[in-house]
């Protein structure tokens, strides 16, 4: 083959491994937000609501602080299997374009290459390891003079969206 052919390949499959190394990373990244809920009838009555919610899905009560109106649960979190194994498999596929091209670019080299795609399995352990965690769920309630109080809900952007999705509550922008 054509060595600028394979030249420009080899730059294009660096590309796509640098895109593949920040999309494992980004894999196990926090995604901590923010809503704010406008209660239909008073806080205390959405809170308790809120309260039984996380504790169906296996978060426990923390802390509560009557004085700052605000009540913390936590729970564990775990990883993926499916997104472990879609990880790794992805991981094969880059680490094995990327071995073919280092073969075509040197050939004297024995298959040395092929050994790369042996890391393969490490982005499904990286994932594994980091993502299980413990998360915090914050509510608050926030005072506010002209209308209703508030209810800012702090937790993981994927908790935030079952929520959104499992409970009839009005959100504020």
């Amino acid at each position: 083959m054509d060595l600028p052919v394979i030249s420009s390949t080899f730059f294009l499959t660096l590309l796509m491994m640098i895109g593949l190394f920040f999309f494992i990373r980004a894999s196990v990244k926090d995604r901590i937000q923010q809503i704010q809920l406008l209660p239909t009838e008073s806080e205390d009555i959405l809170i308790k609501k809120l309260q039984q919610y996380f504790e169906s899905r296996a978060y426990q009560l923390t802390a509560v602080d009557p004085e700052k109106k605000q009540v913390s649960f936590k729970g564990f979190v775990q990883p993926s299997i499916f997104l472990a194994v879609l990880l790794s498999l992805l991981a094969g596929v880059g680490f094995s374009c990327l071995a073919l091209i280092l073969f075509l670019l040197f050939p004297n080299v024995d298959r040395l290459f092929w050994l790369l795609v042996l890391l393969a399995p490490l982005a499904g352990i990286f994932y594994w390891r980091k993502a299980g965690r413990w998360e915090e769920i914050l509510l608050r309630v926030v005072s506010r003079q002209d209308s209703p109080n508030l209810v800012k809900v702090i937790a993981h952007r994927d908790e935030l969206i079952q929520l959104e999705e499992n409970l009839s509550v009005q959100t504020v922008d």
